[in-house]
Parts: C-alpha cells; structure tokens; sequence
C-alpha cells in the first residue's frame, strides 16, 4: 500500500455544498485486455483522455461533488500509479494506493479497503468511465435514502446493456441481469455508485468475488437504490472504438496541445495531438489520437489511428493501433 498525501485538486465545490461524502474508490486495477495495445504501454484508467490520464478526469469529477480523499487500487503496471500520484498538480488530495498481486474482482477490492473506509459512506467510480454527470445528485440521493447502497442509472444507451429493473418510484434496483427472474432491464448502470461501511459485511473477506452477488441479496429485501441521472455525458470508454469516439466528440480543451510540435506542412483533421508529441513536414494525420510523446513521420498518413508507442511511425495507415 503507497499513500501520497500532496496538495489535492484544485476543484471546487458546489456553492454551499456541506461535502457530506468526502471520500471516494475509484477502480484501477483492471487488466483493459479491450484497449490493447493501448493497455500494454498504461493502465486502462491512466490511458490519456485529451491530454490528461481518465484517472485525473475522474478524480476531477468527484473532487467537484465535494470528495477530497480516494482509494484506488492497482494490478497491471502498477508503477505507473506511482508516477501518477506524484504529479504536480494534484494537491490537496489524499491518495492511497492498494496494490492487488492477484485481482479481487470489484466486491474482493471494495473489501480490501474495509479499514481505510472507516466509519463514513464511499463514492465508487469505475476507472474506465468519463462522467459529467451531477455526482451531488447521488450523493444528496444516497444520503437522504437511508439505504446501504445507491446505484447511478441512465436511460438511454445500447439496449443490450440495459441490466437493471426497477421498480415504479424509479428509485429502487428489484432485478439485475433477470438473475432473480422479477424483471428484465429497462436502465444500464453507470459504474458509479455509493455505499455504506455496512454493505461491506455482505462481502467476504479474502476472497476474488464480484461486487453483483451482495447488490442481488440487497435487490431481494427492496434495499438497493438507484438514482436515474440522464444529464451530462456518460461514456464507458472500455475499447478502441469508444476512445476514438470520446475524442471525436468530446469538447475538453485543445485539440492540439500547446506543446505538441507540428512542423510546417503537416495537415491534421479532426484530432487530438498530446504535448510533445511531434508530427513530421508532409504528414497527414485524420479522425487519430497521438499520444504525449509520440512521433509521426514525414510524408506518413494515419486515419482513424491510435499511436501509443515510442517507436517513429512512417507509412499509411488506417484503423490501427501504433
């Protein structure tokens, strides 16, 4: 376990906001064997969105709904995190990283954390997700349910990832998966959620599980809640073809960082360039993402590309990952 307490985020709170949630857990340990080859050179959530780790944007979003202490756990290139925490602009944050040799599943992880959550309530993020949801809505929600948990819902997306049943109120989870058989999903749960320090006891300790069977138990006594938050963007960016996405359709700063290099001639199209990336005289770069630090060459054409790695690309490519 590594523990950074530096200056934190500079992220302020709603006017008047009484930061009844000060802590989150956000999940980062996750192998991203969707994302490869980009999860071979960063962990999935440290994967850059616009410039900045998905990790950065996340914390970002629950500093803004009033948390200032996080958890994240780690597995795949756990060094990394190292790195991360130690950038300069995360102040005023407490951050304690919980390394996990062998994966414990999103219910093990949230377990492993037990003594580090104490006695307070817990704001849980999963580390492949953007959100610019009102995460003070669930929060307010959470808190005035009186419920172990509460569940982030939205209502429009893929129908094959509609999950979760509810019930009239629209405020209570009665069926998830049709695993107890009540009801077929109508919602599609955003991988945010809050929880109690007593819904860990539903969890056993040491053991790799997910965190669904002890949402199920709850289903069945009518106690786990939900909140159904349609506004702000929502992307799970877990594969290649919703990253590209987020950047094509996301408006999160410059395109093209100010301290990218693009060298007279160079046409790009509908990308994003990272600092320090560099694109050659003659080089043509449409619909991609450029990595910070990566290089393009002269003459080279890309189109609907990913380039991650620190190896020069030349040649014309097209829908790859480089």
């Amino acid at each position: 376990m590594l523990k950074i307490s530096a200056c934190g985020l500079e992220m302020p709170s709603p006017a008047g906001q009484s930061n009844p949630m000060n802590q989150a857990f956000i999940l980062g340990a996750g192998l991203g064997t969707r994302l490869r080859p980009l999860t071979d050179h960063l962990p999935k959530p440290l994967v850059p969105l616009f410039h900045e780790p998905l990790a950065w944007w996340t914390m970002a979003a629950c500093a803004k709904a009033g948390t200032s202490r996080f958890a994240i756990n780690t597995h795949h290139l756990p060094d990394q995190w190292k790195h991360f925490v130690k950038r300069a602009d995360i102040r005023h944050t407490d951050i304690t990283l919980f390394h996990e040799p062998v994966l414990l599943e999103t219910g093990g992880g949230l377990k492993n954390i037990e003594p580090w959550i104490g006695n307070e309530a817990l704001l849980v993020h999963n580390g492949d997700i953007f959100s610019t949801m009102h995460l003070d809505k669930l929060i307010a929600a959470h808190e005035s349910s009186g419920l172990p948990v509460t569940l982030t819902l939205r209502t429009h997306g893929n129908e094959a990832d509609k999950h979760i049943a509810l019930d009239e109120s629209l405020t209570g989870v009665t069926d998830i998966r049709h695993s107890l058989g009540i009801a077929k999903g109508t919602h599609i749960f955003s991988g945010i959620y809050c929880v109690n320090p007593s819904f860990l006891e539903r969890i056993p300790l040491g053991e790799v599980v997910s965190v669904i069977p002890a949402f199920l138990d709850l289903a069945k006594l009518g106690q786990l809640g939900a909140i159904v938050l349609d506004d702000g963007e929502w992307l799970d960016l877990g594969d290649r073809d919703s990253y590209l996405k987020a950047h094509q359709t996301l408006n999160l700063g410059l395109a093209i960082h100010p301290d990218a290099i693009i060298e007279n001639g160079a046409l790009i199209e509908n990308s994003v360039i990272g600092p320090a990336a560099v694109i050659r005289a003659g080089a043509v770069v449409r619909n991609s993402v450029v990595w910070p630090g990566s290089r393009v060459s002269q003459n080279a054409v890309l189109d609907g590309c990913i380039v991650c790695s620190s190896e020069e690309v030349h040649g014309v490519h097209r829908d790859e990952d480089l």
